[in-house]
């Protein structure tokens, strides 16, 4: 059982890593289309999304060939079988049950199936966050010139409190001198 849960997490690992390199792709490219001003913000996300969610899916079926090459290494399946399918049946969860790992692998189904479920939900929270910040920056595009600057601040703010709390800015976008923070401005 141990060689099982090694085997399964270190694969895991792989995944994870090649998902985060990805991912850090993934959101700088959306940093660096969303900067853009651009007059359809439709287009724009059409633009964004197809190219993201098509890249999201390449690389599960990149981590699911990186399970299948683990199946092989450690013979997880009968010779027959054809492991590149029992590792997507397992990393999406489907388990039509057609293929039965040997008995001295068991484990590793559930492991496969437990990383996919965590890269798919990984995958889903980007995609919402670009589409949610793309809309945002559409919304920016659309409103009037004297909006623009006002909440491109409000959004550089917001997005600044994932790393620090920052003191609000005036509307010179000097740092107010009384140090308090008040949360009524970031809303």
């Amino acid at each position: 059982m141990v060689r099982q849960f090694l085997v399964g997490g270190s694969v895991s690992i792989i995944n994870i890593a090649i998902h985060s390199l990805v991912m850090a792709a993934v959101v700088r490219v959306a940093q660096l289309a969303g900067a853009r001003d651009r007059s359809h913000p439709s287009l724009r996300l059409v633009a964004v999304m197809i190219p993201i969610v098509s890249l999201l899916m390449a690389t599960h079926a990149l981590e699911v060939m990186v399970w299948a090459i683990a199946y092989a290494a450690v013979n997880v399946a009968p010779d027959e079988a054809s492991l590149v399918y029992f590792a997507f049946v397992n990393y999406t969860t489907l388990g039509y049950g057609d293929i039965v790992p040997l008995e001295r692998w068991q484990l590793l189904g559930p492991i496969t199936a437990m990383n996919g479920v965590l890269l798919f939900g990984w995958s889903t929270a980007v995609i919402f966050e670009v589409l949610r910040r793309t809309r945002e920056r559409g919304a920016i595009s659309a409103a009037p010139r004297s909006q623009k600057r006002i909440a491109r601040r409000a959004i550089g703010t917001a997005e600044d409190l994932g790393t620090a709390v920052t003191a609000p800015r005036s509307v010179t976008g000097k740092r107010k001198s009384s140090g308090a923070i008040r949360w009524d401005n970031f809303t």
